[in-house]
């Protein structure tokens, strides 16, 4: 074969290698932090990056209730949901839903950063959030990412 010819290396769902990260969201920024996570997600951290196969790694996020928002975000940013029935719509602001559900406000971060087809959809089933510091992933050995 001449060296001038090169076949490039597609990965597949038998030549992935997944790992398992742990972050803490301790005074972290929520769109900087969920926007490193989501890339993790898709795998782009690694050299055998294909765009069509989830190469991604498995991600835990502990104290997500600590995590900020910069500037006037945490009272200005609203989250809708809509219930599909007339008048069904519903507001609320960051820190409402920071207060109630903390794991939702990361979990829509990074959702919102996937693809939005079955791809997407399986690579957000690899994110863990919780709002305290412990985890039940122990065994996974979970190594710290570090930003």
């Amino acid at each position: 074969m001449s060296k001038l010819h090169f076949t490039t290396k597609h990965a597949n769902a038998a030549t992935v290698q997944r790992n398992w990260f742990v972050v803490d969201g301790t005074n972290q920024t929520v769109g900087r932090v969920c926007a490193k996570i989501a890339s993790v997600l898709r795998g782009k951290n690694k050299v055998y990056y294909t765009p069509h196969v989830d190469t991604g790694d498995y991600v835990i996020v502990i104290n997500a209730d600590k995590v900020k928002f910069t500037g006037n975000k945490i009272d200005d940013k609203e989250y809708l949901t809509f219930s599909g029935y007339p008048g069904g719509q519903k507001a609320e602001t960051a820190r409402e839903l920071l207060k109630r559900r903390p794991e939702q406000v990361v979990e829509r971060a990074v959702r919102g950063m996937l693809p939005k087809n079955r791809l997407g959809r399986k690579m957000i089933k690899k994110l863990f959030v919780y709002a305290g510091a412990e985890h039940q992933h122990g065994a996974q050995q979970p190594k710290e990412l570090k930003f």
